[in-house]
């Protein structure tokens, strides 16, 4: 597997970084990574978690680049190098969840038009939510609007992490929330409220690439993304909420790829193991103690065993023209 330094801090040379602009005029910012035609296998659109930015997982795309794959991401509204819609924009904020996925669809149409051959869609955390809902809202639709041919969804959030648990937590969110400005931080600085936790602890237990994303913070302050507004979490656990219990879920023909670690602290394990059970062509692998959110971002040997599965599940499910 391509692990190396030279593909965790620096941009490749082939790769561009372009803007996209939005239906409605917003500007978001886009990574390609193109392959040669000669070797093409398909394209891959990864799609990161809330606050990620593409540059954490050049590591991860230098395995699929070198497979034949071409690789592009886009950092979602509000975030990255995308437009911000808070006003202070270290707070990521936003309307409503259906404005994440009608970007995605936007663009969807636009990415996939651009070249021909199998396309997979790949989600991170609240990526992986937002990959699901434009599935199954595809399917339910009885379209074919963001409908690729295989999906990977890692430590996708299924349901917001509670101390109170989903009903009680989103009834005390809307309530504080809807207490002055709902667009303010939620909390201070770390990935959730109330916890003595590290951060590096809840995403992975590898040092070396959790420095990899201080260092890109330190290289490209103006990426940074701090805590979520109270309006994201309530639209969070809204989301997710009527998600798990969305019927399209069963239309979906799609062959999916879930992969969850059983002691996410971020994001509920059994959420996501619910959403599974709904789908019609589902495979999901399971992680122990070892691996905390990122898990493709984890030490070498839950790392491995990931992009193993990733592999596997490609090299089967994806057709190769």
């Amino acid at each position: 597997m391509v692990s190396s330094a030279l593909y965790r801090r620096a941009i490749p040379s082939a790769a561009r970084i372009t803007s996209w602009i939005g239906p409605d005029g917003w500007r978001f910012r886009r990574f390609d990574w193109p392959c040669d035609a000669a070797g093409l296998r398909g394209r891959i659109l990864w799609q990161g978690g809330r606050g990620d930015i593409f540059e954490k997982y050049l590591e991860l795309f230098a395995h699929w680049h070198a497979q034949g794959w071409s690789i592009t991401s886009l950092d979602w509204r509000g975030q990255g190098g995308s437009g911000r819609v808070s006003a202070d924009p270290h707070v990521g904020d936003i309307d409503d969840f259906a404005t994440y996925v009608d970007d995605f669809a936007a663009f969807w149409a636009v990415w996939s038009a651009e070249e021909a051959g199998p396309r997979v869609m790949m989600g991170h955390s609240m990526g992986g939510h937002l990959l699901a809902r434009a599935i199954a809202e595809s399917a339910g639709s009885g379209g074919n609007t963001a409908m690729p041919d295989a999906v990977v969804l890692i430590a996708p959030m299924m349901g917001v992490r509670s101390p109170f648990g989903a009903i009680l937590g989103e009834a005390i969110a809307r309530i504080i929330g809807g207490i002055g400005n709902p667009s303010r931080a939620a909390w201070k600085t770390n990935e959730k409220p109330a916890t003595m936790a590290t951060r590096q602890k809840l995403l992975t237990h590898d040092a070396d690439r959790y420095g990899d994303e201080l260092w890109w913070q330190s290289a490209q302050p103006e990426l940074m993304l701090g805590p979520p507004s109270w309006r994201w979490v309530i639209e969070a656990f809204a989301s997710t909420r009527r998600l798990r219990g969305d019927p399209r879920l069963q239309k979906v023909t799609v062959p999916v790829l879930m992969l969850v670690a059983l002691a996410d602290q971020l994001v509920l394990p059994s959420a996501a193991i619910a959403v599974a059970d709904q789908l019609p062509d589902v495979q999901l692998v399971k992680f122990g103690r070892e691996a905390a959110h990122e898990i493709l971002r984890e030490a070498d040997p839950v790392r491995n065993r990931a992009i193993a599965d990733i592999d596997a599940f490609l090299s089967v499910r994806v057709r190769v023209a």
